[in-house]
Formats: structure tokens, C-alpha cells, sequence
């Protein structure tokens, strides 16, 4: 009898992951790889408008050569923006696992803290951006300032300490910025959440009749386990905190595209930033995905 030819486990989970991509990649193809193509001659080319429509004029790397080295503000404020971005993703990631680690828990109420966690996700980008135009969040922070233990307060204790100064700047930062990281964490909470949650608990109940400790199964089970989804977590918040609607470097790009130098200078810019952008991923996932543990 002839042997039923039969796809091995890998090339199943290979078909499998290709499925959940296909979307993307028809989609991609269908309405986004030609202007993908066309915003890169863009960004070699002059465009001028005209009635019928716009003329291009090739110009070489003129564009990038004007962003780079005539553009004084799209170099500050690129800077400016890497570090900022820099300084905030660790702080969103730290968060998202302590408040995942939190709602992971049994407690009364707990659907209803899920619910409140992820909210700003539930509500949509449009209302939570209007909020923070009005400045309710800050608003709501601000008073703090004047409760039972004012910042300040807070800030010398921490510097009579003899605290790093840059450590104590790092802290308050981050406090400053807890509107902004509590409305950009709630996808990565729901991820570790998943995450968590598809821990058998069998594995802690060995660890424990070992006499393992609370720390030592973090290190040698959850961290291991839960680190394939922290690196789709990293990721992602990589790409959205660069192009979060707050960002003030797409701000200028768009402004130097109808009001500065230019469609074609603008475009420049545009390709520059995204190319740092991937620079960042490749060199993140290259380095973090060593320590990534995937179940055979």
C-alpha cells in the first residue's frame, strides 16, 4: 500500500503562519506597494503642482541633503524625538508586565480592572487623542502637587538618598509622562495577559513541591515562557510609540510638506525616519530575540 504523504509539524506551522499573514500581504499588494514605490521616487524627484495634475524633477539624493544638512529643525527634533522614545518604551513595557501580572491575579472586581486597563484601546485613538488635547489627564495629575506628599517633597527625599541624579530624573520623567504610558500600554497588557495565562499551572505546582521560590519560577518558567510574546510586545511598542499621533517629528513632516521645502523634502524625511526605524528593529530583535525561548 502506498504511504500517505503527510506535511510534517513545522511545515504546518509554517502554512499556518503564512495564513494569518495573507491578508496582510494581499492587502499590501493591492493598495499599498505602488504608493510605497511612488513615495520613494517622490523623495529623489522635485514635485511641483500644476493644473493637471504635478511635474516631477529628478534631483538625486538633493533631498535628503537638504533634511540632513540644511534642515537645522528636522535634526533637532529627530534627536529629540529617538531619545524621548527611547526613555519611554522601557517605562510602557516595565508597566504592561506589572499590570498584567496584576490582572492576572484572583480577585473581586478583576474583570472590571481588565475593562479600566484597557479602555483607551476600547475607546478608539480619535477620543483618547481629544482627551489629551484637553488635557484632562494632566490636568487630573496636576493635582498632586498640591496632596498629602507634593513632588517636590518626593524629589528630595530621593536626592538626600545620594541617589543617582540621572536615575531620580528617569523616575519623575516617567511620572510625568504616566497619562501617555497608561493610553499606549493597553495592547501590550493584553498581550502579556495571553501570555500568562497559556502558563500551565502544572508547572508551577512542580516547581513548588521542589521547593522552588516565587523568584526562581519567574526566572525558570514564566520569563522563559512569556519571552516569545515579550518580543512581539517590544516590537510592537517600538512602532507605536514612532509613529504615536503626539509625535512631533511626523508633525514637521507634514508641515514641511505643504508649508516648508517641499513634497519631495518632505518624503526625504519621511524615508530617513523609516529607515531608523528599522535600523532600531533589526538591532532590538536581533539582540532580544537571543534570549527568546520557543517550546518544541
Amino acid at each position: 500500500m502506498r504511504r500517505s504523504r503527510r506535511l510534517s509539524l513545522k511545515t504546518q506551522k509554517s502554512l499556518l503562519g503564512l495564513l494569518f499573514t495573507l491578508p496582510f500581504i494581499l492587502g499590501f499588494g493591492a493598495f499599498l506597494a505602488w504608493p510605497f514605490i511612488q513615495s520613494i521616487i517622490f523623495s529623489v524627484s522635485k514635485l511641483t503642482i500644476v493644473p493637471t495634475g504635478y511635474v516631477l524633477d529628478f534631483v538625486g539624493l538633493q533631498n535628503y541633503r537638504h533634511a540632513l544638512l540644511v534642515d537645522a529643525k528636522f535634526r533637532q527634533v529627530f534627536m529629540e524625538t529617538v531619545v524621548t522614545m527611547a526613555a519611554r518604551i522601557p517605562v510602557i513595557l516595565v508597566f504592561s508586565f506589572f499590570a498584567a501580572n496584576l490582572l492576572n491575579q484572583r480577585f473581586p472586581g478583576r474583570t472590571l480592572a481588565r475593562v479600566i486597563f484597557f479602555l483607551p484601546v476600547v475607546m478608539g485613538a480619535e477620543i483618547t487623542l481629544k482627551m489629551q488635547q484637553a488635557d484632562y489627564m494632566q490636568q487630573a495629575m496636576s493635582l498632586s502637587e498640591s496632596g498629602l506628599i507634593p513632588l517636590r517633597v518626593i524629589r528630595e527625599s530621593l536626592v538626600s538618598l545620594k541617589l543617582p541624579l540621572a536615575f531620580v530624573n528617569f523616575i519623575f520623567e516617567a511620572i510625568n509622562q504616566v497619562p501617555v504610558i497608561i493610553r499606549s500600554s493597553g495592547i501590550q497588557i493584553l498581550i502579556f495577559l495571553a501570555a500568562l495565562q497559556s502558563i500551565p499551572r502544572s508547572l508551577y505546582e512542580a516547581a513548588d513541591m521542589e521547593g522552588a521560590t516565587a523568584w526562581e519560577s519567574f526566572w525558570k518558567i514564566t520569563f522563559p515562557l512569556i519571552s516569545p510574546l515579550m518580543l512581539v510586545n517590544v516590537v510592537y511598542t517600538i512602532v507605536d510609540s514612532f509613529t504615536a499621533p503626539d509625535n512631533r517629528l511626523l508633525e514637521l513632516i507634514q508641515e514641511t510638506a505643504w508649508a516648508g521645502a517641499g513634497f519631495g523634502v518632505s518624503t526625504a524625511m519621511s524615508w530617513f525616519y523609516f529607515s531608523i526605524i528599522v535600523v532600531i528593529l533589526a538591532i532590538t530583535g536581533f539582540f532580544a530575540g537571543r534570549g527568546v525561548h520557543y517550546e518544541t
